[in-house]
């Protein structure tokens, strides 16, 4: 639908709520923030202290506040979070909207460096209110160049509890829409210095609509150390890397577990949830969370760590899911201490007494209780442990649980894992000992899935595993009879691998003698240590017009896990294809996405340009070389025409100017000199050095024409080559802002399905640009949740 149309049935909508009174609401009425069945159901469950019960509940009928969180890795998170607090948060003092005075935003107290903020300014409140606009554009524009990040306070956690360093390999199996993930790719780039950290983020999604979502979260960190993927968590394959030779399986030392949940600790922000909920949701996401969390720990390397967070605040979901994985684990898991850890997070113990309660309100204590017609709806492993001594040995008091009133946040729950040995039922960690044959020529990396989304066979298993196989499935069929008698002693059934959605571009590696990296080599003087092996393509045909690169250790595993792992996306542009810089000695022009990655390694043509020079780069479109000051027309004078890099060093002398160095790529022209970066990431360094943008980006959102300057740019945006990530980027934001951060967890039967509703369009726009075919996949539980 057009903006016109919108505008033309907005007043229709309010008459019909009710006139003036339905301004703000949209014209539909209000939610009634009750829930009969929600208050009985956690009152008996005692997860609030009797004491704090109406404070509890007074909590959840209150707006949620917004938070946003600074991009900690990057060199300037200093200068962003010096402009949040001295000229935005400043303006803020004494501020009223609607009559109802604005409070100043505050650190979270637990969070590292002063790195993320809460405040009780509401989207609604930023969008509309005309006091707040310049606020506004600049958390939209920040965030857009992936210097800030709006997320839930709570969201935050788990990353930070998984203590990840920049060596750690990392599966972050429950995904979208990406908040989550771009904290751990920040943790991995904690040193700036090291442009290819040694470890990697590999982030799942079963949903192949979310990925795209996901994809643009991860883009905006232009990290090498990123690969999105495409699967069904409870079923994640095991992946194969090279080393020394030979072929290993893939453990991770770092797994986030986010599952999908019911999501009843986000109603200040999803209300629906205050009309819908019922204990029914719980009831079968159990099983599911599960078996994620199963396949989790099977895939984590001993003395790894996993976190397993929800934002629900039921104990089916939460510590019946924790207890039946340590139980089953048989000693190999164990609960992590954490309570020195986030000093300043008010947080309560993980409970060790539930029951379980049917949607009519009918309670269960013991399994034995369950009649059989009701067994299908409740499982063993939803009741608490019997055993004392067993109980106590679990440490269940060692999770985490995050409630509303306490900091002003949403309802949370947090359990961390450390695997100690093998899983019981995989003692001997499978291993494939086979040499690798030398590659030679094109090192091409495909992904094989069914178009109908069909079973997609791995590889096929030697002798050794076969029979671990017949095993494994002998102990299941007798976990399941004893799981029947209310036993609970081994892995749930594990469901086959399924590849959804369409059959994605290959992902083609340079060899090693290919003619078209010479004239690259040469023209910008890479240095001999630079890892041209990870360079890839996304086409075995025709030209190649842009290079992407991928760290070393994500290239082994591409390589080595093509026909069973279906690829997203993963590597960042590097260099473009540019037919005039052909004349020039180099065919591909320097990406602005991929500079900081590059910059290490290149020897030649680069420009050291003062704050005032990057000022004219950034403010004019194609400025002439004559307005630079004489120094950089000094360096540019004996330079040839082509790409080049312009470079800006901070002078610690001048703490008024900007403290960060820039990094950015050019082109210089006959008798001119330009920069080639996105339009948010221009306004990004202007803001940061003091230069008034609002008006300007006012103006021009408002003028109906479009400038010369504008085609000029969007000509330039071109060559430069988006991807579909890119070109689907105003529809991506939009959704960001529709659906909010942790939409993954929205209630089964209301948020999750209006989450696919909006998405819907994103679904189409990638179809039609790029043939990305997406289906539904149900879990063969008895729900269609998607993780």
């Amino acid at each position: 639908m057009g903006r016109r149309a919108r505008d033309r049935r907005r007043p229709q909508r309010q008459e019909r709520g009710g006139g003036d009174q339905a301004g703000w609401s949209g014209g539909y009425p209000e939610i009634v923030k009750e829930n009969e069945l929600f208050e009985r159901y956690y009152r008996e469950q005692a997860v609030v202290p009797a004491a704090e019960w109406d404070a509890f509940m007074a909590a959840l009928r209150e707006p949620l506040p917004a938070t946003l969180r600074i991009t900690g890795y990057k060199s300037h998170a200093r200068e962003i979070r010096h402009c949040l607090k001295d000229r935005f948060f400043a303006e803020l003092r004494g501020l009223r909207v609607d009559g109802q005075e604005v409070e100043m935003p505050q650190p979270l107290s637990w969070y590292p460096e002063e790195l993320a903020w809460h405040t009780n300014l509401s989207r609604k409140i930023l969008r509309k209110s005309p006091q707040l606009e310049k606020f506004h554009q600049f958390l939209v524009s920040e965030t857009e160049c992936g210097n800030i990040s709006r997320q839930e306070a709570v969201s935050m956690i788990p990353p930070l509890l998984l203590n990840v360093n920049p060596h750690h390999k990392i599966l972050d199996m429950c995904a979208a829409p990406g908040s989550k993930t771009a904290q751990l790719i920040e943790m991995l780039h904690a040193d700036m210095n090291d442009p290819f950290p040694k470890g990697f983020v590999i982030a799942n999604d079963v949903d192949n609509k979310r990925c795209y979502l996901l994809v643009h979260q991860a883009k905006r960190l232009n990290s090498p150390c990123i690969m999105v993927v495409n699967h069904d968590a409870s079923s994640i394959p095991n992946l194969q890397i090279d080393v020394d030779g030979k072929k290993e399986v893939l453990f991770y030392d770092r797994i986030l577990c986010d599952v999908p949940c019911s999501g009843d600790g986000t109603m200040r922000k999803n209300i629906d949830v205050w009309k819908k909920w019922t204990t029914q949701n719980s009831l079968q996401l159990h099983g599911l969370q599960l078996r994620i969390a199963t396949r989790g720990v099977e895939q984590l390397a001993e003395g790894g760590r996993m976190v397993y967070s929800t934002c629900s605040l039921n104990p089916i979901e939460n510590e019946a899911v924790i207890a039946a994985l340590l139980e089953r684990s048989q000693g190999a898991l164990e609960l992590a201490d954490v309570s020195s850890e986030l000093p300043g997070l008010k947080r309560m113990p993980g409970i060790t007494k539930w029951k379980v309660m049917l949607k009519d309100g009918q309670w269960f204590e013991e399994w034995k209780d369950v009649p059989l017609n009701r067994q299908t709806q409740i499982r063993p492993t939803m009741f608490p442990v019997k055993d004392e001594e067993k109980l106590k040995a679990m440490n269940l008091e060692r999770c985490l649980r995050i409630l509303p009133h306490h900091q002003n946040t949403g309802g949370f729950f947090v359990a961390v894992l450390i695997k100690k040995s093998p899983m019981p039922w995989n003692k001997r960690q499978p291993k494939v000992h086979q040499k690798l044959p030398q590659r030679t020529g094109d090192a091409e990396v495909t992904t094989t899935n069914a178009d109908d989304g069909s079973e997609d066979t791995a590889e096929e298993p030697t002798l050794a595993e076969n029979e671990e196989s017949k095993k494994m499935q002998e102990s299941q069929n007798s976990d399941t009879e004893q799981s029947k008698k209310g036993g609970v002693c081994g892995p749930p059934p594990s469901k086959k691998m399924k590849m959804f959605g369409f059959k994605e571009d290959p992902f083609v590696f340079l060899p090693e003698d290919d003619p078209l990296f010479e004239p690259i080599q040469k023209f910008y003087a890479l240095d001999p240590s630079f890892p041209k092996m990870n360079l890839l393509t996304r086409t075995q045909e025709g030209k190649k017009r842009q290079l992407y690169m991928v760290s070393k250790e994500l290239r082994n595993v591409l390589l080595n896990n093509s026909e069973k792992m279906k690829v997203i996306n993963t590597g960042i542009k590097v260099w473009s294809r540019n037919s005039d810089g052909e004349q020039f000695g180099c065919a591909f022009r320097l990406a602005q996405e991929g500079i900081y990655t590059l910059y290490p390694f290149i020897h030649a043509r680069i420009i050291n340009v003062c704050i005032e020079d990057v000022k004219i780069l950034l403010t004019q479109e194609n400025p002439f070389l004559s307005k630079f000051s004489s120094e950089t027309q000094k360096k540019v004078k004996d330079m040839a025409m082509g790409s080049i890099v312009l470079k800006y060093d901070p002078d610690p002398e001048k703490p008024d100017e900007l403290q960060c160095p820039i990094v950015l790529c050019g082109w210089q022209g006959k008798t001119s000199l330009r920069a080639f970066v996105p339009k948010n990431e221009r306004l990004h360094y202007l803001r940061m050095m003091g230069v008034e943008v609002f008006k300007a980006k006012r103006k021009e959102e408002e003028s109906e024409g479009k400038t010369e300057e504008e085609g000029q740019y969007r000509a330039a945006q071109t060559e430069e080559g988006m991807d579909v990530e890119d070109k689907e980027h105003d529809l991506v934001t939009k959704m960001e802002a529709e659906i909010g951060e942790e939409s993954s967890h929205s209630p089964v039967e209301s948020s999750a399905m209006e989450v696919e509703n909006k998405i819907e369009d994103l679904g189409q726009f990638s179809k039609n640009n790029n043939n990305h075919v997406s289906q539904e996949s149900k879990d063969s539980d008895t729900n269609d949740v998607k993780d």
